[in-house]
């Protein structure tokens, strides 16, 4: 028994038709959507990339342009199709390209449903890309006179202030790497000197953070230097009292902010594939509707469209065989090969007589 079995007249084969010349070009205007948020996503991630340690989080923005590309190409040539299969004339030269056509819209719509699942599920990998991005970034902040890193100050000081975010996983990462450029400690004094002998690798460490890491809706100035200390500072106790820097580390802040964008993108696309679905189904109505007119010269008479000629179930078996069949064929044919090998391989026996 067929699937979705419909029974067609000409009214309602030119009707559905039209439907689908309409929907094919609104899946067109889908396509460029989908491309539109690949590439702005792409370029979202291209801006903070030196906070970034590889360019695995591009793999999301590259597929999305890539089948919003492929989105407008099969839809307008769909369009096509359904437009001239108005005329039977005209759509006679279409029917042995439709089977390979569906066959492909399958596999199109497969890959974007695959797409939208990857939009939700790279959360992960993306933690570690900027855990381990940030983590370096941090490390050059202070290499304001290296070629090829004389920017990283910039770009973490823009970042800290625009997500509201301090460190790596928090305000404490800066204790733990020397922040502050050589240049501008004195090392004729003692506390410089005591600090970098005190510590294994020489580097001058304290518990200070850069500016950028300063709260500005905090009522009092901001505590920036000797954060654990509180003798240092009037009335001030760092275990208990809010402190007026981000509490919130960078790693997060993206992570929220870059997820949050991709799980909206992931949303979009299923509505995307669903309404793709939707006109693959119809374009096979009318494939089937109009191959299984009895009568071809008499346009007006009824005929049945379906989804699939036989059951789900039977689909799938029969599919199945056909596999089964292949794999035959391929043994039978390396066999067949073998066998001439070892006759070829055999020498002649030769006698000869004394």
């Amino acid at each position: 028994m067929a699937l979705l079995k419909v029974k067609f007249n000409q009214k309602k084969r030119v009707k559905l038709a039209q439907g689908l010349w309409l929907m094919n070009w609104f899946s067109v205007f889908a396509g460029i959507l989908v491309f539109s948020m690949g590439l702005f996503l792409k370029i979202e991630l291209r801006k903070r990339s030196e906070v970034m340690d590889n360019s695995e989080s591009h793999f999301v923005p590259n597929s999305l342009i890539l089948m919003g590309i492929l989105s407008c190409a099969f839809n307008g040539f769909a369009g096509k199709i359904c437009y001239d299969s108005l005329d039977p004339a005209k759509f006679a030269k279409w029917k042995p390209l439709l089977k390979p056509y569906l066959a492909l819209c399958c596999i199109f719509n497969m890959l974007l449903f695959f797409v939208a699942l990857i939009c939700f599920l790279m959360r992960g990998s993306l933690d570690s890309t900027l855990a381990q991005g940030l983590k370096n970034g941090m490390k050059f902040y202070r290499d304001t006179d290296t070629p090829g890193r004389c920017f990283m100050k910039k770009t973490i000081d823009m970042l800290q202030i625009e997500f509201k975010c301090c460190g790596n996983n928090g305000y404490k990462d800066w204790f733990e790497i020397q922040w502050i450029s050589n240049r501008y400690l004195d090392f004729s004094s003692k506390e410089v000197k005591d600090r970098i002998k005190s510590n294994v690798d020489g580097r001058y460490l304290v518990d200070g953070v850069p500016f950028s890491c300063c709260n500005p809706s905090s009522p009092r100035p901001c505590i920036q230097y000797q954060v654990t200390n509180n003798s240092a500072h009037y009335s001030y106790d760092y275990q208990t009292e809010e402190l007026n820097l981000w509490r919130r580390g960078c790693r997060e802040a993206l992570l929220n902010y870059y997820s949050g964008m991709m799980s909206s993108m992931g949303a979009i696309i299923l509505l995307v594939w669903l309404f793709e679905m939707s006109v693959m189904v119809g374009l096979r109505l009318l494939h089937t509707s109009l191959e299984s007119i009895a009568n071809p010269e008499d346009p007006e008479c009824e005929s049945e469209g379906w989804v699939l000629e036989n059951s789900l179930k039977d689909t799938f078996k029969s599919a199945l065989e056909n596999l089964k069949k292949l794999g035959k064929f391929n043994q039978v044919e390396a066999g067949a090969e073998g066998a001439e090998g070892e006759e070829g391989g055999k020498t002649p026996a030769i006698t000869t007589v004394s």
